[in-house]
């Protein structure tokens, strides 16, 4: 959008027309709160854009524009308050050709909506009461929102939560289940899809009403494929996963065409909510959820997410499964709206995701993608997991030596280091222990663990705990710490990175960390 608004500064009528396209509604509603009058709001917006115009050369920095144009919506409400030559014209008359389409029984409900929410909205102060109208009904962000209103995200939030406890307690129970539970929480038409048990269960707890799908997958480990369900695509999966993770074959096919089931019935879900973080391990679910809703008609039910990558007073946010149900509480409702750039953007992931290719991908994070605002971030951490150009260590073998070396010296204690220091991955114990597992394997191994309970824990068989157990470079490791040594050219590789199978001691894709870019040895794979 600054990029917009300064080709608009320099005489761009179709930049010009997009910003008024982006901020109309933002506009509408500062100017329905001065004015309480829809005609006379639209009025003053319409002046704003018209004196914005003629003066945006003038302003002196892109960044400024969007207080720069309220500050000329809310003088533009004075102008017209001072005028009063308009009269004033009630919502109803507005709305009366549009609603002379709906049945009568229809009409009549609506209406009563309408009278529920506007004086409902009444017992909220004008900050709140503007809060939820740009974020709640017009869809904005609430980094939209805080750049036009000068105001923090965290206040923001703050009004939100306080806006929805207040206006819980403004209505009766049964207006409060017929009208808010389906505007903000969500009714029981609402299928909410997870990203774990454990969010699943506090949701259950009186958060949110409606189905609630946990999908269980783990995209950033072993062979994905655009479609699963083609040939043999789920078979190769499911193998790889057993042999891996120790995740019995028929239990993760089983599981997997039982989800996509629930996803099948779509449509007999007036919204589906999707909840997820800013980790790789997320960023891929979502990814692939939003390719596929976008591939299928899903008119009529309405698509929402809520994803985040921190929450206030948590120093370090690893996922939802931190918070408390009273914190996730203060979530409910504050998704947004998904349209078709989300989709567009989230299929255009999935698809550099899987590719055999990793170069569509670092293409695709060289555009604005702030549309997904932490797929940029966890994507470049996926890259980052190729072997390097130093040494042949991806970011999780490079991270867990150089923590070894700083002193960690069990599993768990390493496993939670990592984690925490790799926090972009959301890295599982599964998938780490695999990681361990390669980088203590024989010839070359790079560490060795020494104990009595010397085992790797699986999906099977969990019960194995490393107690008593230590961990420590061996020489060869320190060697290719060092960068000495080439930990690729001389144990080899066999891994999927993506839709990406490395294999043997020579791979053309290697990840330069210098230049945070893959760099194509041009061997072949």
């Amino acid at each position: 959008m600054l990029q917009v608004i300064e080709n608009a500064k320099h005489g761009d009528r179709e930049a010009f027309e997009c910003i008024v396209r982006h901020y109309t509604s933002m506009a509408n509603a500062i100017a329905y709160e001065k004015l309480h009058d829809p005609q006379l709001a639209e009025d003053a917006v319409q002046e704003a854009f018209t004196e914005a115009f003629l003066h945006l050369n003038k302003l002196q920095a892109v960044e400024a524009f969007p207080g720069w144009f309220k500050a000329i919506v809310i003088r533009q409400c004075y102008r017209i308050m001072r005028r009063k030559r308009h009269r004033v014209v009630p919502y109803e008359e507005v709305t009366q050709m549009a609603e002379s389409l709906i049945s009568v029984p229809d009409r009549i409900e609506q209406r009563e909506l309408q009278r529920t929410v506007r004086d409902s909205l009444a017992v909220l102060t004008s900050n709140m009461r503007i809060a939820v109208q740009l974020f709640y009904f017009q869809g904005y962000t609430l980094q939209e929102i805080s750049s036009f209103l000068g105001t923090s995200i965290p206040v923001l939030k703050k009004r939100l939560f306080d806006a929805r406890r207040k206006l819980k307690n403004a209505l009766p129970v049964a207006d409060l289940i017929a009208v808010y539970n389906q505007l903000y929480e969500g009714g029981e038409d609402v299928l909410h899809i997870v990203n774990g048990d454990s969010v699943a269960e506090k949701l259950r707890q009186g958060i949110v009403q409606g189905d609630i799908l946990v999908w269980r997958e783990v995209y950033p480990h072993g062979p994905v494929f655009k479609d699963p369900t083609v040939g043999d695509n789920r078979s190769v999966r499911a193998e790889y996963l057993e042999q891996t993770m120790g995740i019995p074959r028929s239990e993760y096919i089983e599981g997997s065409e039982r989800q996509e089931k629930v996803l099948a019935d779509l449509h007999k879900y007036e919204e589906i909510v999707l909840w997820f973080e800013h980790d790789l391990f997320d960023q891929t679910m979502l990814c692939f959820l939003l390719h596929w809703f976008s591939d299928r008609p899903v008119t009529k039910t309405k698509l929402s997410l809520l994803c985040i990558g921190e929450y206030p007073g948590i120093e370090l946010f690893r996922g939802l499964g931190q918070l408390s149900v009273e914190q996730m509480k203060t979530l409910s409702g504050t998704w947004k709206a998904i349209g078709a750039e989300e989709l567009n953007l989230g299929s255009e992931f999935w698809e550099a995701y899987i590719a055999q290719n990793p170069q569509p991908l670092q293409q695709l994070l060289n555009r604005d993608t702030s549309v997904l605002p932490f797929a940029h971030d966890a994507f470049q951490c996926h890259l980052s997991r190729f072997p390097s150009t130093i040494n042949g260590l991806g970011i999780v073998e490079q991270t867990t030596l150089e923590t070894i070396r700083a002193g960690t010296s069990t599993p768990h204690t390493l496993f939670r280091d990592v984690g925490n220091k790799l926090n972009a991955l959301g890295m599982g114990d599964l998938q780490y222990w695999h990681s361990l597992r390669r980088m203590s394997q024989d010839p070359y191994p790079l560490l060795q663990i020494k104990g009595p309970e010397a085992g790797f824990p699986t999906y099977r068989d969990p019960s194995i705990s490393f107690n008593n157990c230590g961990v420590s470079l061996t020489d060869f490791g320190q060697s290719v710490l060092d960068g000495k040594e080439d930990w690729v050219s001389t144990q080899g590789v066999d891994e999927w990175y993506g839709g990406i199978h490395l294999q043997g001691h020579s791979p053309r894709w290697r990840w330069d960390s210098s230049k945070q870019t893959i760099h194509d040895g041009g061997i072949g794979m």
